[in-house]
């Protein structure tokens, strides 16, 4: 019989503090963004009970019985990545899909000494996913879950750096972390640590900054680029990662850059053709220069900013026939909210979400105002036809009881 999700205890809620403070550091948003973010490792000891967010049983139950497929897990042994078909199968009659996870070869795998890495446990796990999204919200970056399931005694990766910061939650086992300062500090998403392989490896071989071994309830957190090695000690280890793909100056810069190309493709004299017999660029760079920075200076990053933002995750859940009974079921006592995790944002009588844009009459903007505080609100109060417009569109869902 199949293990049923765990429901996910809002401690944060509950004692009115955010995810950050009541389940991974005890530190506040504002002591943590002063004191850590993005400047050095902080390890939390007894952060908390992690058992209604995954353990050994909700591994089982991904592995075994939830028709999984790639790239929702990888393994890995001696430091490298075996190759899907290592691990995937046919589902067998109606579920013939050739990369299905194969559970015996899994099994083989992983007693042979290989880690198992489930990946993107926002998008399959709930517990994970609803404290992906609290996160992700509190921390202004979008946030991804993996779970790293390591037999004893072992350890699936080398030292290596990342280039997202990362909140380790170690479920059950021990797992001993080796963690050395940068080679290269804050990298971006296209400088991995095979860039810096050799450097990498010379760094790891020097006095560790931190060296500590982590128990069910422990946090480590790493910056990006901090390097790290991690291996299983007497039993197996599982342990969450949460990796946080935060936004850089250098991806505002490329948001304003592309802004400002796209004020001069308005320009006649940037569409112009270069001269005849042209041998380089020198004779064209001032006037190209001087446009570009008149154009830097009018451009205005925020709409692709936020389109981007909105791409970084998804909306939450929304169950088809569920909103199916909220639309034919609609009255003026109907408890609605605004989805979660929607990233909506109102720019004059235009609606931006995760599920699409809407415009809305002058008429119309007190409710949709007063639908962005999250709140329940009855659809009477709201208007039925707005809120079956909103229904429609997924950006209300039902409140429930």
């Amino acid at each position: 019989m199949s293990t049923a999700p765990t429901t996910f205890r809002d401690t944060a809620a509950d004692t009115g503090r955010g995810v950050l403070e009541a389940r991974l550091t005890n530190l506040s948003r504002e002591e943590f963004a002063r004191d850590v973010w993005g400047r050095t490792p902080l390890l939390t000891r007894g952060a908390g009970d992690f058992s209604d967010l995954f353990s050994a049983s909700a591994v089982d139950e991904l592995v075994s019985r939830r028709g999984l497929r790639t790239p929702f897990l990888r393994v890995a042994k001696d430091g490298s990545t075996l190759p899907e078909s290592a691990f995937t199968a046919s589902g067998g009659v109606g579920a013939t899909v050739a990369d299905q996870l194969d559970d015996t070869a899994l099994w083989r795998s992983f007693a042979d000494g290989a880690t198992l890495v489930l990946q993107a446990l926002q998008r399959t796990w709930e517990p994970v996913a609803d404290l992906v999204s609290r996160l992700g919200t509190e921390l202004g970056h979008p946030v991804q879950a993996n779970a790293y399931v390591t037999p004893p005694q072992n350890r699936g990766f080398d030292d290596h750096y990342d280039v997202h910061d990362v909140f380790v939650l170690q479920i059950a086992g021990t797992k001993r972390w080796i963690v050395h300062e940068p080679v290269h500090p804050d990298p971006l998403r296209d400088q991995p640590w095979t860039d810096h392989r050799a450097a990498v490896a010379d760094a790891a071989r020097g006095e560790a900054h931190l060296d500590t071994v982590l128990g069910p309830g422990d946090v480590l957190y790493l910056p990006r680029g901090w390097l790290h090695a991690a291996e299983a000690q007497g039993e197996v280890s599982i342990h969450l990662t949460l990796g946080v793909h935060t936004w850089t100056r250098h991806a505002l810069a490329e948001q304003l850059t592309r802004a400002a190309l796209a004020l001069l493709r308005d320009d006649p004299e940037m569409r112009g053709s270069l001269p005849l017999g042209v041998d380089g660029p020198d004779g064209e760079l001032a006037l190209v220069r001087r446009r570009l920075v008149e154009a830097l200076g009018e451009a205005d990053p925020a709409p692709l900013f936020h389109r981007d933002r909105r791409g970084g995750a998804r909306p939450g859940p929304l169950g088809p026939l569920a909103q199916l009974a909220a639309v034919d079921g609609l009255s003026a006592a109907t408890p609605v909210r605004l989805r979660e995790a929607l990233e909506a944002r109102l720019d004059g009588g235009r609606l931006f979400t995760r599920a699409g844009w809407l415009d809305f009459p002058e008429t119309d903007l007190p409710q949709v105002r007063r639908i962005l505080d999250g709140e329940a609100h009855h659809a009477g109060d709201l208007g039925l036809p707005f809120v079956e417009r909103l229904l429609r569109a997924g950006v209300l869902v039902p409140a429930g009881p």
